[in-house]
């Protein structure tokens, strides 16, 4: 089954971090791929920063566009990849080794993708 892995981050709590601190830990995300290659029906990809974000949303009168993401939102979505595991605890047991976890504010949020549309019919 696939599931989309979502890589979440609270940019204000991440300030904190020591800029060392937060490349050390940057730089085993490149190792964390190449380990779980066998279990990555796409990589993904990493997103540029919240503040280039455009949302397209609906008004009053149809879409609206407006720069950033949610108004309300605290976290933000710095990339994703889907793997394609067994079942969600592969999933899990997979998401809980993302090195990135050690600093404060930053998930991995799992989906199950949809990929039997019959379903809906």
């Amino acid at each position: 089954m696939k599931y989309v892995l979502m890589f979440t981050a609270r940019p204000d709590l991440l300030e904190s971090v020591d800029p060392a601190r937060a490349e050390e830990v940057y730089g085993r995300v490149y190792q964390w791929f190449g380990d779980n290659a066998a279990h990555l029906a796409d990589s993904g990809a990493e997103l540029h920063p919240v503040a280039t974000a455009t949302t397209v949303k609906s008004g009053d009168d149809g879409p609206v566009v407006v720069d950033g993401p949610f108004n309300e939102a605290k976290e933000v979505i710095g990339g994703f990849s889907v793997l394609d595991v067994a079942d969600m605890d592969a999933a899990i047991a997979i998401a809980k080794t993302w090195p990135q976890l050690e600093l404060p504010g930053i998930a991995v949020e799992i989906r199950p993708m949809v990929e039997d549309y019959s379903q809906f019919e």
